[in-house]
């Protein structure tokens, strides 16, 4: 077990020295497992956890555990349950980390240098509130590029983006992440995906570089070149290749597994069914984007937006050909996303593979979860700020149900790939 003990800090309680916070292991992956232990308490002592770390621009995310050790003076979180009136109740390991809440509103956790690890600091406290003095602290890094993953900087034609490749030889499945209306470059998913040994290409598509500055039209010329530079590359296994889109992501992943060559699997998160934000070319085909009504806008509270119902029904417009798709489907939707009706987009699609006779799909529906279903250990996102719109949109979800649709989802994501990119 590797643990990293902080040292002892001017003022705290002489009983410190006596209580030990353990935590495994000290370095590891954003996605893994944490697993925290507490020993030398006094039993039935109270106590509280508070979790914390500072993004890349310096804000602050914090989480309180508060918790009462067992006869034996000690703490195992992964079966000692939360008390209420922390972050999170229950038995929950992962609890501290996915309820961190930032000091600063509306802020996301998002890591945009996936080659440096993110500090988290544990530190546990006497009583609950309010806490008391200092009993012992513990420090982890929580990284997204594994030993021997590397980051290949693409820029391939018009193609950019960042190809991440996974240690050894190969050739390994290769994959093209896609993310949603925030444009620039995140590589986040990728990163994470290399160290599960898929050759993922983070793809920008605006916003970067010298791609277009804004979304108004896109044209699947582009992304067809993005496909054919993986399927092309040594260290890409074939003959076909995997897509991940999230939101925008998600239509536009649709797209290209509807028209294009050489995809065998597509995973789509909370996506449309329909064109959205942007005309989209394709050679003589032109898809619209599905229609909307801003008076539908609502205003639960205050500078908060909920956009939900402004889109027309996808049914009533121009459709994507997801019949013509050669490759197999895996929907993933959130049933309280509150960005749009992402459940009834991917009921659609279903139905439309099932008139033309397909079977080719799995869906997962996730009771509980909102719009961005991100990595296990992310902080949950209620709301966040829209970059199309330029305001606060709510995104949906429960914390603890939006929290377990992340961690089942992605371990279904990477068995999805595994199985359909394993020729």
């Amino acid at each position: 077990m590797l643990c990293r003990t902080l040292p002892r800090v001017p003022g705290a309680s002489r009983a410190m020295s006596a209580v030990s916070l353990l935590v495994s292991p000290g370095r590891c992956l954003f996605d893994d497992p944490l697993r925290l232990r507490v020993r030398g308490l006094s039993p039935g002592q109270d106590v509280s956890l508070r979790t914390a770390l500072t993004d890349e621009a310096g804000h602050l995310f914090t989480s309180v555990g508060l918790y009462r050790a067992d006869g034996g003076g000690e703490l195992d979180f992964s079966r000692s349950p939360a008390l209420e009136g922390g972050s999170y109740t229950g038995v929950e390991p992962e609890g501290p980390l996915w309820s961190l809440e930032s000091k600063t509103p509306l802020r996301r956790l998002l890591k945009k240098d996936v080659q440096s690890p993110l500090q988290l600091r544990f530190s546990l406290h006497q009583a609950h509130h309010p806490p008391g003095a200092l009993l012992a602290a513990a420090a982890q890094e929580r990284g997204f590029m594994g030993e021997g993953v590397t980051r290949v900087p693409v820029r391939e034609g018009r193609v950019r983006g960042s190809l991440f490749l996974p240690p050894g030889r190969g050739p390994f499945p290769g994959v093209i992440e896609v993310q949603g209306t925030g444009g620039g470059l995140l590589d986040y998913k990728a990163s994470l995906l290399a160290n599960r040994g898929f050759a993922t290409l983070a793809l920008a598509y605006y916003n970067y570089e010298d791609l277009p500055k804004d979304m108004k039209e896109l044209h699947l010329e582009y992304f067809e070149e993005a496909v054919n530079y993986m399927l092309q590359h040594p260290k890409v296994k074939g003959p076909g290749i995997g897509l991940l889109g999230h939101s925008k992501g998600g239509d536009l992943v649709l797209s290209m597994a509807s028209f294009l060559k050489g995809i065998a699997a597509t995973a789509v998160v909370n996506g449309s069914v329909a064109n959205v934000a942007a005309v989209l070319h394709y050679k003589d085909n032109t898809l619209l984007p599905i229609g909307f009504d801003s008076k539908k806008l609502k205003h639960p509270e205050p500078g908060v937006g909920d956009i939900r119902d402004i889109f027309h029904n996808p049914l009533e417009e121009c459709l994507i050909p997801v019949e013509k798709a050669q490759g197999s489907f895996l929907f993933i939707v959130g049933e309280d996303d509150l960005n749009w009706k992402s459940p009834a987009y991917a009921k659609a699609a279903v139905s439309c593979l099932q008139e033309n006779g397909k079977s080719n799909y799995t869906l997962l529906s996730y009771p509980g979860a909102g719009h961005q279903i991100d990595p296990p250990s992310s902080p949950f996102c209620p709301v966040a700020v829209d970059r199309v719109l330029g305001v606060p949109i709510l995104r949906g979800g429960e914390l603890k149900a939006h929290c377990e649709a992340q961690e089942d989802s992605w371990r279904k994501i990477q068995d999805f790939f595994h199985t359909h990119l394993k020729q």
